[in-house]
């Protein structure tokens, strides 16, 4: 019984490993910025048209011009992403997930990933969406 429980955990304990395809590190293709607060009321951005495949790796930049605060949220696109860094005033952020960019004021953040997921994703600024400030993000 005790040779059985010990086997049965032992191959519980064994790691499924699977190839994974596509672009996981190294250089990463310039997708357009997605710039917050724009117009005399800051309520405008401005994001050229592009999609993300799934497996390729992308750098962003994300920047805000300070009219209006933003608390920039893509909860379901951040959870559908892995992200090799970010980079905030020239210092590197490692992390396995992120929830919220908060800006206060001016600013801007590039963040280096690649999509895991395929879908289509909406960004917001918390609480401006009915004054404009939210898009979509798609994922193929």
């Amino acid at each position: 019984m005790l040779r059985e429980l010990t086997l049965a955990v032992f191959a519980i304990a064994i790691p499924v490993t699977a190839a994974a395809e596509g672009f996981l590190v190294g250089r990463a293709a310039r997708a357009p910025d997605l710039v917050i607060g724009l117009g005399d009321a800051g309520y405008e951005w401005k994001q050229e048209a592009f999609t993300f495949e799934t497996g390729k790796g992308y750098r962003m930049w994300i920047k805000a011009t300070g009219k209006k605060e933003c608390s920039f949220e893509a909860k379901e696109f951040f959870q559908h992403l892995w992200f090799r860094k970010i980079e905030i005033n020239k210092v590197e952020v490692k992390l396995a997930t992120l929830h919220q960019l908060e800006f206060e004021q001016e600013g801007e953040v590039e963040l280096f990933f690649t999509p895991i997921k395929p879908g289509d994703y909406t960004w917001v600024c918390k609480g401006l969406e009915a004054k404009g400030l939210t898009g979509n993000i798609v994922v193929k």
